[in-house]
């Protein structure tokens, strides 16, 4: 996301302090009375990386090809985000997208089936960019190894599990920037090494600073602190298909038995609070009414018992390999988890696998329980709600709600939470989904934490987004 973020502009974009929306390839965009119909004007004279023009064929390309499985460049990359942000792909019944048509070079016209309050949010997520057409049409398959945009930055070299060199475009479309002549993306795998790395001057930022080294680097006239804005949330995931995680009560019982807080003041170092709900507090329709679970083990085991587990079960227990913005050290608080649910006889193996395999296999639905967590992306309820936990979504081999929690209640509201323009409506919705969630039980919130990043005092301009997607543009690196 953050490479693709940098070679790419979508056709609007989120403001640089807020998810605000704000103009990026597209300068103006109207709707009709009913929300069904979209109309963006497109900027003229907009050159793809690859020489080739922008416009609206282009557009239509790009969509055709993320919505329409049947389309022949619906290769070189999963589209995941697109069902989980559009409801389904061309010609499923809960797809969002009916159409996309040129009218004529700069304007374009999106037909939906349904009308959708977050449309312009999704739009602006880096998922949705538009690539180059002809670069496509050549790499097919291949074209996420040689991406071409419009963005502020040109690919120029890939060397896996090393380093990503993009180059400034010298043509962009936005006047004075990109400043950087460079941005070089170097995978240091581990947060220690990364600011060890930074420390020596080796990087000028890094994602990921350890909760526990924030007063250090605070204290080091060399370097400086960022904050990204909370925006997320960690948590236990349940898979509600496989026994005992199919009974509510064994969910709400296990939910008790975790102590939030403990996890919180033992690996956040005071950037986290207990999290409730499935979405985090800074949100529109927030239900801070929901009374969370009390950390009470002598209930939890009742619970248990009333569940058909008097003696508890044994499980196996999935826990993140790195360490992420929402789950600071993801294996100590694994252990944590597993400490609190010996305490009511529920004895859990933890289990470890490379990420990408985590990921694979959590979105097919194959583990049992599993430590997860997600970075809003768009700033609206519904980034979370229905893409973690609405029905729509647990679809393996790609649910994104990989706790395959499937409630006709709360898709209801969901969806009409989406269609409903007004936004006081659409808070009361999500309110009334969060009472549900929360008695289901689906998966434990565990935190929402507030990230820390750390720089080279050197480093001017930096925002970091609170979508945890950040364009390195306005940002400038003072010589020492």
């Amino acid at each position: 996301m953050l490479v693709t973020k940098n070679i790419f502009d979508t056709l609007v974009d989120y403001k640089k302090e807020n998810t605000e929306i704000e103009p990026s390839l597209a300068t103006e965009w109207k709707h009709s009375d009913d929300g069904k119909v979209w109309t963006f004007t497109l900027r003229d004279g907009v050159k793809f990386h690859d020489g080739t023009e922008f416009n609206a064929d282009a557009v239509v390309f790009n969509f055709e090809r993320m919505m329409d499985k049947k389309n022949p460049y619906h290769t070189g990359g999963e589209f995941d985000y697109f069902p989980g942000q559009f409801g389904g792909f061309k010609g499923e019944p809960s797809a969002v997208i009916k159409q996309v048509k040129a009218l004529d070079k700069t304007h374009v016209e999106f037909t939906l089936n349904i009308p959708q309050a977050p449309f312009l949010a999704n739009m602006a997520m880096p998922c949705f960019a538009i690539g180059s057409p002809e670069a496509i049409k050549q790499e097919k398959d291949k074209f996420g190894q040689k991406p071409v945009g419009t963005g502020p930055f040109v690919f120029k070299e890939w060397k896996p599990n090393d380093t990503i060199t993009l180059e400034k475009n010298k043509d962009y479309w936005l006047k004075d920037e990109p400043k950087l002549d460079k941005l070089l993306i170097r995978v240091i795998p581990d947060n220690t090494a990364r600011l060890t790395a930074l420390k020596a001057g080796e990087i000028d930022l890094m994602d990921g600073l350890n909760p526990s080294d924030v007063k250090a680097v605070q204290g080091d006239k060399n370097l400086q602190v960022f904050f990204r804005p909370s925006n997320n949330i960690g948590y236990l995931s349940f898979n509600n298909l496989k026994k005992p995680f199919d009974n509510p009560k064994v969910r709400q019982a296990l939910s008790m038995a975790i102590n939030k807080q403990a996890i919180v003041d033992g690996f956040f170092s005071g950037l986290g609070e207990p999290a409730k709900n499935p979405m985090p507090p800074s949100l529109m329709g927030y239900n801070n009414d929901v009374t969370d679970y009390k950390n009470d083990p002598e209930a939890a085991k009742k619970l248990l018992a009333e569940a058909g587990y008097p003696n508890g079960f044994e499980t196996d227990f999935w826990a993140m390999p790195k360490a992420r913005p929402y789950m600071a050290q993801p294996q100590k608080i694994a252990e944590s988890i597993q400490a609190d649910l010996a305490k009511i006889g529920v004895k859990t193996k933890i289990v470890n696998m490379e990420w990408t395999t985590y990921l694979k296999k959590t979105k097919n639905g194959e583990h049992p329980m599993a430590l997860f967590g997600w970075t809003g992306d768009n700033g609206d309820p519904d980034n979370f709600l229905y893409v973690l936990l609405d029905k729509d979504n647990a679809k393996p081999p790609a649910a994104n709600n990989i706790s395959l929690y499937k409630s006709d209640k709360v898709h209801d509201l969901l969806i009409k939470a989406q269609t409903t323009p007004d936004n006081k409506v659409r808070e009361e919705l999500y309110k009334q989904a969060q009472v549900i969630i929360h008695e289901d039980a689906p998966l434990v919130p565990l935190v929402h934490s507030k990230p820390a990043l750390a720089g080279g005092s050197n480093v001017k301009g930096f925002t970091p987004h609170m979508t945890g997607t950040d364009k390195f543009i306005g940002i400038t690196i003072e010589k020492k």
